[in-house]
């Protein structure tokens, strides 16, 4: 089954929003590409780290506050 773009573009916004804490804006602005990008580096790719990619300092200050008793 093909989905439409409109579904898979939501889809991502929402994934964009969540996991790299991107505005609306800052996702339409993204090309492909640079999306891409993103999310290889996200999943560790090319990195050398078996697909898992480190934390950053940032990432771990922006989830503490999301989850506070954690």
């Amino acid at each position: 089954m093909t989905k439409a773009f409109g579904d898979v573009a939501v889809k991502l916004a929402g994934l964009a929003g969540w996991h790299l804490g991107w505005s609306a804006d800052q996702f339409w602005s993204a090309t492909p590409a640079e999306m891409e990008t993103v999310v290889r580096a996200m999943l560790g790719e090319g990195g050398g780290h078996d697909g898992i990619a480190a934390l950053s300092t940032e990432d771990v200050e922006r989830l503490k506050e999301m989850f506070p008793d954690g």
